[in-house]
């Protein structure tokens, strides 16, 4: 079964192609700059053979035409037809209560995601978008919704809720709902299945950190919190996003500043975190070489940064009364060993011991902790595209 994943964002489209359920990628790429200038594609087959074409893309519907055409096509294609596609996976950021899984896109699913757009109205409508193109140019094709909140909805009561009126939660669901789901989900199963371990009896903390990063304490199979919240601005310092702040000091900013709450959430989104602290880069690469050079703002923000990954660490081994798993994923988690070690550093107490010939490990799998360690440390690199394909697989097929 031939599965096609789409990741639409405001201005670009993530796809790779599926042989299901064998998981083996015939193709993946990039749309870029959807209506902006310098628009292209970035298109690779599973053999290596790797193309980019350039040419105007006025939106999301125009560029998935294209990318079907690069697929199709007698010069670099891997299918003769687009019917050959047998179902589409598609990421949607905001499942909002109604989803707890994944589902087949019906009309009724759709006017649910339309519904709990202002919820994420920086990701629904382009994934939307997504859905909306795939129904014109595949229409006989099935669709399945796989959300970044759906995993964490299996959080208890009182744990996503705030203290505020709760009559504010009765009308306008506000609430803690947690993202990168997929993610969480699928490094959590791949370790045990690393480690040999039982998936439905472990306790498991997921550490995922990239520009935007989140943290989730996992039971049993089943996520029991995580440190994003009703929006992805809660939790961690990000590249550009604030984490963690007294909502009191946003009403300061503002009447000092004089800036309306539109602004304020921009100013927490988009100039805030690692940028907003460091002043040089959101990229945690360029704050390093920054700090090597003894800037003072840039190693403040390593250590702001590494400081609150532990921080959550610790307090999800007490909510969880105690660890089996720490997971490290998502590029810094990854590939930045230096930001491991700082993060690691103290925690020692929980049960591990770090093998120091495996730390300075990159973008693969690999088990940081000794055999002797009580608690296991270990790197899985993230696939959320392949665990969209799994569940669409298991809709569909």
């Amino acid at each position: 079964m031939n599965i096609i994943v789409l990741n639409c964002g405001s201005s670009s489209i993530k796809y790779q192609l599926f042989d299901m359920p064998t998981q083996r990628v015939i193709a993946k790429g990039i749309v870029e700059k959807i209506g902006l200038k310098g628009s292209f594609i970035k298109y690779a087959k599973g053999n290596g053979e790797a193309i980019k074409l350039e040419g105007e893309i006025l939106d999301h519907q125009q560029g998935i035409e294209y990318l079907l055409g690069i697929i199709t096509s007698e010069k670099h294609g891997c299918i003769n037809k687009i019917e050959e596609i047998d179902a589409v996976g598609h990421r949607v950021v905001h499942g909002a209560e109604e989803f707890s899984g994944s589902v087949l896109i019906t009309r009724e699913v759709i006017d649910a995601l339309e519904k709990s757009s202002e919820l994420a109205p920086l990701h629904n409508p382009p994934n939307l978008k997504g859905i909306y193109a795939m129904q014109t140019l595949l229409p006989d094709t099935k669709q399945v919704g796989v959300f970044d909140t759906a995993f964490h909805q299996t959080m208890p009561e009182h744990v996503f809720l705030y203290a505020i009126p709760y009559v504010l939660y009765d009308r306008y669901k506000i609430r803690r709902y947690g993202f990168h789901g997929t993610s969480h989900k699928f490094v959590s199963a791949r370790a045990c299945e690393i480690l040999g371990t039982n998936y439905n009896t472990q306790k498991i903390i997921t550490c995922h950190l990239g520009n935007g990063s989140s943290v989730a304490a996992i039971k049993d199979g089943r996520s029991c919190d995580t440190s994003m919240g009703m929006t992805p601005t809660e939790g961690l310092i990000m590249g550009t996003r604030s984490g963690d702040i007294d909502p009191g000091a946003l009403l300061y900013i503002a009447d000092k500043e004089e800036i309306s709450i539109k602004y304020t959430n921009t100013l927490l989104n988009k100039f805030s975190g690692l940028m907003g602290i460091s002043g040089v880069s959101s990229d945690m690469r360029e704050i390093e070489d920054a700090a090597n050079e003894n800037n003072h703002r840039a190693q403040l923000a390593l250590e702001m940064f590494a400081y609150r990954v532990k921080k959550y660490i610790g307090s999800y081994a007490a909510a969880l009364g105690g660890v089996d798993t720490i997971v490290f994923t998502g590029g810094i988690g990854e590939n930045d060993s230096e930001t491991r070690k700082r993060i690691l550093n103290g925690l020692e107490f929980l049960g591990f011991e770090l093998d120091t010939d495996k730390l300075d490990t990159r973008g693969k799998e690999t088990i940081l902790s000794t055999p002797e360690s009580k608690v296991k440390v270990i790197v899985v690199p993230t696939d959320e595209e392949l665990m969209i394909a799994k569940d669409t697989f298991d809709i569909v097929g």
